[in-house]
């Protein structure tokens, strides 16, 4: 690839979308960003100097010190980092800020692979490529259980059906950004569809653009 090329994958939680983007950005040598871990770093901030997570300011100051080359995945993961970041995330501000440096990631050669919740809507709405992949609630519910399992943990499944439920309606209610498939995004629905399948289906959407471009 000569120039910068997005590929831009959003969705709700435990659909898949972070195991995709890992698995493309690996394939054509992209650079990744979750850009949900810079929502999760800002509320971590808050979490570690005890602030209220409705402090809007604090958020705002946390969300322009966050550094992209330096997401702890392992540490910004837990479960309650996650709830306070879907908390987070409603600030027009905070989102404004962390757009502009999604964004300049975006732009940074050779191109990148970002997924989240806003990628083809808002932050890269010009992306090479927009992919939106879900699943239906019952099934992401059934992959985090398994997913706690596997590591010794124990959870309830009805609790974390409605965790999931309760973060999809925030996520698709807001004002600002709200969750949705942008106009022009391929739908993958990985309910019925194991991880292979699902980056195989993506990489022919996007073999098929590169062909179509060297073409041009």
């Amino acid at each position: 690839m000569t120039s910068t090329f997005t590929i831009a994958i959003d969705g709700p939680a435990g659909a898949g979308k972070g195991t995709l983007a890992r698995r493309l950005a690996d394939h054509y040598r992209l650079n990744l960003l979750d850009t949900g871990l810079t929502y999760r770093a800002v509320a971590y901030a808050l979490i570690q100097y005890a602030l209220p997570l409705d402090n809007v300011s604090a958020a705002e100051t946390a969300a322009r010190q966050v550094d992209l080359a330096k997401l702890d995945r392992t540490v910004l993961s837990a479960h309650a980092v996650g709830e306070a970041a879907s908390k987070i995330a409603v600030f027009p501000t905070v989102r404004r800020i962390l757009v502009e440096k999604q964004r300049d990631f975006a732009r940074t050669p050779p191109g990148a692979v970002l997924d989240g919740r806003d990628i083809g809507t808002v932050v890269c709405p010009e992306a090479d490529i927009k992919l939106y992949v879900t699943a239906s609630a019952e099934v992401r519910a059934r992959r985090r259980l398994a997913e706690i399992e596997s590591i010794g943990g124990t959870a309830n499944f009805a609790e974390i059906l409605a965790d999931i439920v309760r973060r999809d309606e925030r996520d698709m209610g807001r004002a600002d950004s709200p969750l949705m498939p942008a106009a022009d995004a391929h739908l993958l629905d990985t309910s019925e569809m194991a991880i292979e399948a699902a980056f195989l289906a993506a990489m022919a959407i996007v073999d098929d653009v590169l062909a179509r471009r060297n073409k041009a």
